[in-house]
C-alpha cells in the first residue's frame, strides 16, 4: 500500500516538473501513432507501391476495402493519374478485424499492429519518371479519434520496354487480398502518419459475447414457439406416453425421454456445427454486409413466411422419413436417436422455416453463431419431452390440439415476413439504392402488423384456419398487443425515433425527409432557421461557426461547440447514449445553440482560403478542406485533436470556465449534464 502511494507521488512529481511538455502530452498527432514507409518495387513494367505500416499499441486504422455503406474513412494509397502508367484500382491488404459496435450500431473494419497495403501500376513509357500521391488514413483508440491524415510521397520509377509487356486485366474495384506481414520497421525508416478511433480486443470480445447471448435467447424463444406448431405439439403426449409405457419402470422411461431430448439437441447442434465448418467464421462474418446474401435471405424468408401462412408446405422427401423411422426400431440409444431424427424430419414443414431463419440470423453474427443458435433452439424443443416424462401428470394440464396451433403458425409467418424486409433493407443500404428508405420500411411493417391484428381479431381467415365462434382471452390480448404495436410504429412515418425497434428500420438520415414524412426541414429545436441542419436526435445544428455564434448572440444563448466527425465512432456513441437522455436533450434543444464542426469533412475550401497552419512547433496542417479548417481551429485554439470534443461559449464567443467535455470523462448522463449546467449557470450570471 505504501509502495503504491509512493509511486503515485513520484508520478505526480514527474508531471509537475514536465510543464514544458504539457502541450505535446495534451495534443496527440496521428503521425506519432501510425508510422509508415512508402516504397516502390519494380519488376520490369510492373510496379508495386507499398505502404509498410506500424501502428502503436491500443490504436488502429480502418481497412482500405470498406463496404459502400460504411461511414468510416478508408485507409488509401492515392496515386496521381499520369500518361506514364496505367493504374490498377485494387488495393491489397491483410484480412481485417470486423467489430460490430452495439452503441453506435455500426460495423467497423480495423487494422492494428503491423501490416502492408499495396497497389500496382504498369509502366507505359521508356523514360524514367516520378510517381506522386499520398497515403491517407484515420487512427483511433477505444476512447477517441484523431483527424484524417494525408501524407504525400514521391517515388522514382524507371521506364521499360512496355511494347513487349502484356498488361494484365485491370481491377475496377478493391478486394481484400491476403499479403505477407510487413517486416518490423526500424526507427531510421519510420515516416510519421496519422490517427483515428478504435475498439480494443476487450470491446470486441464483449460485443461478440453479447451478440451470442442475444442469439441464444432468441433461439431459445424460437424453440418454444416451434413447440406450439401443429407438427410438434401433438407429438409431446404421444412420445412421452410411448416412453412411459414401453419402459420397464419409471426410471427407465425418464432416462429414455432424457436421451430422446439429448438426441434432439445433438441433431440440431450438429446442423449448426456443419454450417460453421463449411463456410468458416470469416465468411459468416461478412454475410451481414453482402448484398447478394441479404437478397437471398430476403427471398428465403418470404418463401418461409408464405409457407407458414398456408399457401404450401415445405416437406422433406418421404424416403428420408421412412428410412429414419425404420432405423428407430433398433434398440438402445441408437434407436432413440433415430426416433428424434424422425421427429426432426416429420416436423420440418413447421420447424424448417424457423430453423432457416435462425441460421440466417445467427450466420450474420459469424463465428460460432449457428452453433449457439441451434443449441438454444434444440434445448427449448427438447426440454418438454424430458420434463413431461419425469412428471407425466403435467400432461393433463396441456391444452388440446386444435385450430389455435395453426394460429401460432400463421403468427410466426407474419413475423418472418416482417423480418425478411430487414434483409432487403440491408441490401439497399449496402448499394445505397434508396429504394427502401425509412418511411417505406415503416409503412410496410405497419401494413404487415395491421393485417396480423385483423387476422387475430378474426376478420381474416387463411386456408388452414378453423371457424372461429368466439375469441379466446389469450387471442384477444395478443391481437390488442399487435394493434398497440401498430399504433406505436405508425408515428415513425413522421419522424418518431421508434427506440423499441431501433436497428430494424433504416437510420433516420436514410429517408425521404430526415425530419419525417411531410414535414419541412426545420428541425425540432427552438432555434430552427434556414441555416441549420438536421443533427443527432433530430436537433437543429449549425455547421458554420460564424452563423452559429451570430444566432446565439442574437437569442442570448450560449454556444455549444461540437468538434465531431462523420467517421467518429465515439461521437456516435455520445450522441446515441448521452444526448438522447431526457435532461440532456432538453438542454441541447432549448438552452444552447449547437455548432457541429466536422473535422473529416472532405468538401474543398475555395483556393483563397487554403493555408498552412502551424498548430504546434514543427506540426503543420495543410488546410484545403472544410475538415482541415475545423481540425486546425481545434488544435490551434484548444490544443486538442481528438473527437468528440465539446466547449461552451458565451454570447461574445469566449470560452466559459467549465472547460471541455469528451467521451472519456463525460460519457454518461450525470457527468455530461453536470458539465452543461455548470456552463449555463455561469452564462446566466
Amino acid at each position: 500500500m505504501y509502495l503504491k502511494k509512493l509511486l503515485v507521488f513520484f508520478i505526480g512529481l514527474l508531471f509537475l516538473f514536465s510543464g514544458k511538455n504539457i502541450v505535446s502530452q495534451e495534443m496527440e498527432f496521428p503521425e506519432d501513432k501510425v508510422h509508415y514507409i512508402i516504397s516502390a518495387e519494380q519488376n520490369g513494367c510492373e510496379v508495386t507501391i507499398k505502404a509498410s505500416i506500424e501502428i502503436d499499441d491500443d490504436w488502429h486504422i480502418n481497412a482500405a476495402n470498406l463496404p459502400p455503406e460504411s461511414f468510416s474513412i478508408p485507409t488509401d494509397l492515392y496515386i496521381d493519374t499520369s500518361s506514364n502508367y496505367i493504374l490498377d484500382d485494387k488495393i491489397s491488404e491483410p484480412e481485417f478485424h470486423h467489430v460490430y459496435d452495439e452503441i453506435a450500431k455500426e460495423d467497423l473494419y480495423l487494422h492494428s499492429g503491423q501490416l502492408t497495403i499495396s497497389r500496382k501500376l504498369y509502366v507505359n513509357t521508356q523514360g524514367d519518371f516520378t510517381v506522386k500521391g499520398f497515403f491517407t488514413f484515420q487512427t483511433c483508440d477505444d476512447n477517441h479519434c484523431l483527424p484524417p491524415y494525408d501524407g504525400p510521397f514521391e517515388l522514382a520509377v524507371k521506364g521499360c520496354n512496355f511494347e513487349e509487356f502484356e498488361i494484365p486485366e485491370i481491377s475496377k474495384e478493391n478486394d481484400i487480398v491476403i499479403v505477407e506481414e510487413s517486416p518490423e520497421l526500424t526507427k531510421s525508416e519510420e515516416v510519421d502518419g496519422f490517427e483515428n478511433e478504435i475498439l480494443d480486443n476487450s470491446n470486441e470480445e464483449k460485443s461478440e459475447k453479447k451478440s451470442l447471448l442475444v442469439i441464444f435467447f432468441l433461439s431459445f424463444l424460437s424453440g418454444f414457439a416451434a413447440l406450439l406448431t401443429p407438427c410438434v405439439f401433438p407429438m409431446i403426449p404421444m412420445t412421452v406416453s410411448f416412453f412411459t409405457k414401453q419402459s420397464q419402470n419409471k426410471t427407465a422411461g425418464i432416462r429414455n425421454a432424457i436421451l430422446y431430448g439429448i438426441s434432439i439437441i445433438i441433431i440440431y447442434v450438429l446442423l449448426g456445427t456443419i454450417i460453421t465448418a463449411i463456410f468458416g467464421a470469416s465468411f459468416l462474418n461478412s454475410l451481414s454486409t453482402n448484398v447478394y446474401f441479404n437478397l437471398f435471405f430476403f427471398l428465403l424468408l418470404v418463401v418461409f413466411a408464405i409457407s407458414f401462412l398456408g399457401a404450401f408446405d415445405i416437406n422433406l422427401p418421404n424416403t428420408w422419413v421412412t428410412k429414419a423411422d425404420s432405423a428407430s426400431n433398433k434398440g438402445g440409444f441408437l434407436g432413440i436417436f433415430f426416433m428424434a431424427f424422425t421427429l426432426a424430419l416429420v416436423s420440418f414443414s413447421c420447424t424448417g422455416p424457423i430453423v432457416g431463419t435462425l441460421l440466417v440470423e445467427s450466420a450474420t453474427i459469424g463465428g460460432i453463431g449457428p452453433f449457439i443458435g441451434m443449441f438454444g433452439f434444440s434445448l427449448a424443443l427438447a426440454l418438454p419431452f424430458a420434463l413431461f416424462a419425469a412428471f407425466p401428470g403435467w400432461l393433463n394440464s396441456l391444452p388440446k390440439s386444435g385450430g389455435w396451433l395453426n394460429t401460432v403458425k400463421v403468427f410466426l409467418g407474419f413475423l418472418e415476413l416482417a423480418l425478411a424486409f430487414k434483409f432487403l433493407s440491408n441490401a439497399d443500404l449496402v448499394v445505397q439504392g434508396h429504394f427502401l428508405e425509412r418511411e417505406l420500411f415503416i409503412a410496410i411493417w405497419v401494413g404487415i402488423f395491421f393485417i396480423l391484428a385483423l387476422y387475430l381479431f378474426g376478420f381474416i381467415r387463411l386456408p388452414n384456419d378453423s371457424p372461429i365462434e368466439s375469441l379466446s382471452v389469450g387471442r384477444t390480448i395478443l391481437a390488442t398487443s399487435v394493434l398497440i404495436f401498430v399504433f406505436y410504429i405508425f408515428p415513425g412515418l413522421w419522424g418518431a425515433p421508434l427506440n423499441l425497434i431501433s436497428g430494424f428500420p433504416p437510420p433516420m438520415n436514410y429517408s425521404e425527409s430526415p425530419n419525417g414524412l411531410g414535414l419541412a426541414k426545420t428541425g425540432t429545436g427552438s432555434h430552427s432557421t434556414e441555416n441549420t441542419h438536421n443533427g443527432p436526435q433530430g436537433l437543429p445544428v449549425f455547421h458554420d461557426l460564424n452563423e452559429g455564434l451570430a444566432y446565439a448572440q442574437k437569442n442570448n444563448k450560449p454556444t455549444f461547440l461540437d468538434f465531431t466527425g462523420h467517421a467518429c465512432v465515439n461521437c456516435r456513441k455520445m450522441e446515441e447514449k448521452v444526448w438522447g437522455e431526457k435532461g440532456v436533450l432538453n438542454i441541447l434543444r432549448d438552452s444552447v445553440v449547437i455548432v457541429s464542426l466536422y473535422v473529416d469533412d472532405k468538401r474543398p475550401l475555395p483556393e483563397n482560403e487554403h493555408a498552412e497552419v502551424e498548430i504546434a512547433p514543427g506540426k503543420i496542417i495543410n488546410v484545403t478542406t472544410i475538415g482541415d479548417k475545423w481540425s486546425a481551429y481545434q488544435a490551434k485554439k484548444y490544443k486538442a485533436l481528438s473527437q468528440p470534443y465539446y466547449r461552451m461559449l458565451d454570447k461574445n464567443g469566449k470560452d466559459l470556465s467549465n472547460g471541455s467535455a469528451d467521451y472519456i470523462n463525460h460519457g454518461n448522463k450525470e457527468d455530461f449534464i453536470s458539465w452543461l449546467r455548470e456552463g449555463l449557470k455561469e452564462f446566466k450570471t
